[in-house]
């Protein structure tokens, strides 16, 4: 096979890699190609055989030990709790949630699912601190009563 069949083969094959979602698969078929079509540009490809058995050989050895290093690189290393901490964040309890129960609270604009962890009720309207998030779901301790400003209508939350 012609040596610049090779190379146009391989940006197409790297172009591809550029539409995609960046999976890492194209750019070692792309890569390879191209180093093929180098090989034989030289004059040391061999028969159109052999070319394809040397691509098949290299790219898919070359996808298989440097793939998985490539995408632990290049994606994010996050997890839910990184993209959105919602510890120590104050919210509103939408009813009253007894101590180990399930209720909702309502926090940033809308409501929550969340679990009383605290020793006492969670009486509607009171102010409660997020200890963690799990999904969407929230864990949360009330706030004192000691002062006029944990009480508060549920409703003229927006925080």
């Amino acid at each position: 096979m012609d040596w610049w069949i090779w190379v146009i083969l391989g940006f197409v094959l790297l172009f591809i890699e550029l539409l995609g979602a960046g999976g890492f698969y194209f750019v070692f078929f792309g890569g390879t190609a191209i180093l093929i079509g180098a090989i034989a540009g030289l004059g040391l490809g061999g028969p159109a055989w052999l070319q394809w058995l040397l691509f098949s050989i290299i790219s898919l050895t070359s996808a298989f030990l440097f793939r998985p290093k490539l995408v632990q690189r290049f994606r994010p290393h996050s997890s839910s709790s990184d993209i959105d901490d919602l510890s120590g964040q104050i919210a509103i309890a939408a009813e009253d949630i007894s101590p180990d129960t399930t209720g909702q609270v309502q926090m940033r604009g809308t409501t929550w699912s969340a679990r009383n962890l605290g020793p006492s009720d969670l009486i509607m309207g009171q102010r409660c601190r997020v200890v963690r998030s799990i999904g969407i779901a929230l864990e949360v301790c009330p706030l004192s009563l000691n002062s006029d400003t944990d009480a508060v209508e549920a409703n003229s939350a927006t925080s």
